[in-house]
């Protein structure tokens, strides 16, 4: 197979920042996706759904003018949001879930949650309405290794919430462990889960054979190839409606990332469907890829598939050293690599 049709796809998982930095990037994601979740995780946080409809606009501003990408916004949970904040958030159409971050688990999530109990109102709001909780899966603990770190969060706080909320809608996010993938599948439709094109296509390796790779750095850290890497592989090709596309595609600058304390997140916006393309084909699956990008998440948040069209034709480039951030460069994943599938329209 040398060319596909897909229903457009959707990125449940995107970082965009702001300003400068995301009319930079933004055009990218625009191009290839008809919705993306965008992450609040900004400086300050995106905690009230007045700053979410504020935030709505200052994308839809930067976009190209013949663009009809539609973002969807999330609130930023945190120790003090309330009831009444989810019920702002229910009356307000821009906004689509809200985002658990474990305070200090990954970049800007300082603000976070410190202990689940203290959002115990608003999941108990935002299961009677309907709003998905977004879920970055790790503990902070500095005794539990960072390798462990998902596995950990899923056995003593994620078992607790899906326990506590059965009717709650819950997405786990950039799943990177067999672990995550075998509770996913055992648990009950209101839970499913995004995985990355980083974490299906590099594993630990990248990272850190031949000395340490910054532009593989992420949170989740990536993990081993088997059994982690082989497991989300066969989740997202499987067909199993859980499972479906979330880039947590994440611009920084070159420089900060090659810093003697380089920063978390990987750059895919640039080749997003490409890369799961080069997944999917090489796990014999290109077929199902539809499913993955185009439907299943949708299906999960109660949307319509998107109406357009794209076209992926196997002809072989080479990813861009970097592009321009802002004044400044930015590189992007499978930099300077060869992929075999490219959007043609």
């Amino acid at each position: 197979m040398n060319r596909i049709n897909l229903i457009k796809p959707d990125d449940w998982h995107l970082h965009l920042r702001s300003g400068q930095i995301m009319k930079s990037v933004v055009g990218m994601s625009a191009a290839q996706m008809g919705r993306a979740i965008i992450m609040p995780n900004l400086t300050p946080p995106i905690k009230s759904a007045r700053q979410a409809q504020a935030y709505c606009k200052e994308i839809l501003k930067s976009l190209p003018t013949t663009s009809s990408f539609k973002p969807l916004m999330a609130l930023y949970l945190t120790d003090n949001t309330t009831s009444k904040d989810i019920a702002e958030a229910v009356t307000t159409p821009e906004v689509y879930a809200a985002k658990l971050y474990p305070a200090g688990s990954t970049t800007n999530s300082d603000n976070g949650v410190t202990n689940i109990a203290n959002i115990y109102s608003a999941l108990e709001a935002m299961q009677k309405e309907g709003v998905p909780l977004l879920v970055h899966g790790e503990v902070t603990d500095p005794e539990v290794d960072v390798f462990d770190r998902e596995s950990v969060f899923i056995e003593k706080i994620l078992d607790r919430v899906v326990k506590d909320f059965p009717d709650l809608k819950i997405v786990l996010e950039h799943i990177t462990t067999k672990d995550a993938v075998d509770y996913v599948i055992d648990c009950k439709n209101n839970l499913a889960a995004t995985i990355t094109p980083h974490h299906l296509l590099a594993n630990r390796n990248h990272m850190l054979v031949g000395g340490i790779k910054p532009h593989y750095y992420c949170l989740p850290v990536l993990k081993r190839q088997n059994p982690d890497q082989k497991a989300l592989l066969k989740a997202a090709t499987s067909g199993n409606p859980k499972f479906f596309l979330g880039t947590d595609s994440a611009p920084h600058d070159r420089e900060k990332k090659e810093s003697a304390c380089g920063c978390a997140g990987i750059f895919s916006a640039h080749a997003a469907i490409e890369l799961y393309a080069e997944a999917f084909d090489g796990e014999g699956a290109i077929e199902r890829l539809e499913g993955f990008a185009s439907i299943f998440g949708p299906d999960f948040y109660g949307l319509p598939h998107n109406q357009e069209k794209i076209t992926l034709e196997k002809s072989p480039w080479r990813v861009p050293d970097h592009y321009e951030l802002a004044g400044s460069k930015l590189t992007p994943f499978f930099a300077g690599f060869e992929l075999s599938w490219r959007l043609i329209s």
